[in-house]
């Protein structure tokens, strides 16, 4: 996971990675795909206006530690088990708007500065001035359940977005 994204060796998907019925977006070098139960679409990077981030839980790093150690504490003495929570992915064109969900991967929220990252970084997807492809091929070398430090988390979306 390197802020909104969640990177495995063939797919990039905003929050986490959707699993049977699970809700989620996949991010291609192409565009955006909605997948999961009840939701379904593709939409062309070159036909996208827009893509906003709502509802996601933000937190300073120092309450994100906090937090994470407590409900990781919570989950191991109640048995845990409840689905993650959501937060939408809207994805405006020309003719349509699109409200997807998308479940959240941060177990207490995603740091602010990653969240304000990731969002310049799907802007640059939307403008067309940074690739996907880039994620994924960081995530065909070290896109197997690695999440990085992060510092290198940070440093790997700037240079995501600067490209």
């Amino acid at each position: 996971m390197i802020g909104l994204f969640w990177i495995t060796k063939e797919s990039v998907y905003v929050g986490a990675e959707p699993e049977g019925y699970g809700r989620g977006v996949r991010l291609t070098p192409e565009g955006l795909q909605a997948v999961g139960t009840g939701q379904e679409g593709f939409w062309s990077w070159a036909d996208v206006r827009a893509v906003t981030v709502h509802d996601v839980q933000v937190r300073s790093s120092t309450r994100w530690l906090v937090n994470n150690v407590m409900d990781t504490v919570l989950d191991l003495a109640m048995g845990g088990g409840e689905a993650p929570p959501a937060f939408e992915l809207h994805v405006r064109t020309d003719e349509e708007k699109a409200e997807l969900t998308v479940y959240t991967a941060a177990v207490g929220g995603y740091v602010q500065s990653e969240y304000e990252l990731s969002v310049a970084l799907l802007n640059r997807f939307v403008d067309g001035t940074a690739d996907v492809a880039r994620l994924l091929e960081w995530g065909s070398v070290e896109g197997d359940g690695v999440t990085p430090w992060r510092a290198a988390r940070e440093a790997l979306l700037t240079s995501w977005a600067a490209a």
